[in-house]
């Protein structure tokens, strides 16, 4: 495992953690040369995900110092591969979290590549040159040409960047219960938790015409949910009187929230037969009661991200409905300021950095 290999020639710059502190700091490192099947892309902008604090913070135990964050990049092809044919120089692209897998598995072959045993990250992790992998808190990137996906000519790069995590993480568990099919409305969904992830899922429920009640443990997001979003219904979760009024109320919950929370009172808001999908990542256990499950033959099921073909599944989908992210951008300068705001849950709903200083571009 290093840094490098002698084929990391290209000197960029970019913005790294370099201890548990997690403070980003100005960094100048190097990438790979651009190989057969990669292409090289122009960082525009790059959305921060909760995840990104995890890993400078050194939350997991599993930071790689120093570590360049970054797992949602819109860019511009700038070189391609010899064995490229579905990119070409100039094309507006998007790279998630995922860098590399084994290609062989069942996973890979079934496009879950996603689930592969071996899958690499598009930060902190090890490509298959041994090399760590480098995010897009930075002003270029190399990638291998099967972990990109095209972003619609109709969507603004800056609010579609999110779209690269967020988006997929819950476009997924979604289109897995049958959700996002064109005339396929009329179900009664939760979403739990208004943030980076929740705000996506009651645009893409809305888009597929679903009653879509928001669940949240603050009151001031109902507003937010019904007047900015569209929501259809408002649950406040520490209300009880409120939460026995939705009992069997919702076929389908999408849980988004990252801190330890109960699931018991949560799934007895769902109809016999209903699903709870998690997506958040709690750093502690959840609590998860017998008893709603039972009587109510109820499932709870967890996912993660998505592989490339539901990627760009979800981009296309995005682009017919002109689905985009609520964004705030950010100047590079401001990352840290940005980080503990997202830290605090103080954004609406997603941060993005202005890699590339574009903030006049029509991209």
């Amino acid at each position: 495992m290093t840094q490098t290999t002698p084929n990391h020639t290209q000197t960029v710059s970019g913005w790294a953690a370099h201890d548990s502190s997690g403070k980003i700091t100005p960094y100048i490192f190097k990438r790979r040369e651009n190989g057969i099947n990669d292409v090289t892309i122009k960082i525009l902008y790059c959305g921060m995900c909760h995840t990104d604090i995890h890993h400078v913070r050194n939350d997991w135990g599993i930071t790689m110092y120093p570590v360049v964050p970054g797992h949602e990049i819109t860019g511009i092809i700038t070189k391609v591969g010899n064995n490229v044919t579905n990119f070409k120089i100039g094309d507006k692209v998007g790279v998630g979290c995922l860098a590399a897998s084994c290609l062989e598995c069942e996973f890979c072959q079934s496009s879950q590549e996603n689930y592969c045993d071996q899958i690499q990250l598009t930060y902190n992790g090890i490509f298959w040159d041994g090399s760590i992998t480098y995010g897009g808190y930075s002003k270029m990137i190399v990638t291998d040409h099967r972990y990109v996906v095209h972003v619609p000519e109709s969507l603004p790069m800056n609010a579609a960047a999110p779209l690269l995590c967020a988006g997929v993480t819950v476009y997924t568990p979604m289109n897995d219960g049958g959700l996002l099919v064109e005339g396929g409305g009329g179900k009664r969904i939760g979403v739990v938790g208004l943030g980076g992830l929740g705000h996506v899922a009651v645009k893409f429920g809305k888009a597929f015409g679903h009653h879509v009640s928001v669940i949240s443990t603050s009151p001031s997001k109902e507003n937010e949910a019904k007047n900015r979003l569209g929501a259809d219904d408002f649950i406040l979760s520490t209300e009880p009187n409120q939460m026995l009024a939705k009992k069997r109320s919702l076929d389908f919950i999408l849980d988004t929230v990252s801190a330890k929370h109960s699931l018991g009172p949560i799934l007895e808001l769902l109809k016999v037969n209903g699903t709870l999908v998690l997506v958040g990542a709690p750093d502690k256990p959840l609590d998860l009661p017998s008893f709603p499950l039972i009587f109510g033959k109820r499932v709870v099921k967890g996912s993660m991200t998505g592989s490339m073909k539901e990627t760009q599944e979800m981009m296309n989908m995005c682009g017919k409905h002109n689905i985009t992210c609520d964004i705030e951008m950010v100047n590079p300068d401001q990352i840290n300021e940005a980080l503990q705001r997202l830290a605090n849950n103080d954004v609406k709903y997603r941060f993005v950095i202005d890699i590339a200083g574009s903030k006049a571009s029509n991209l």
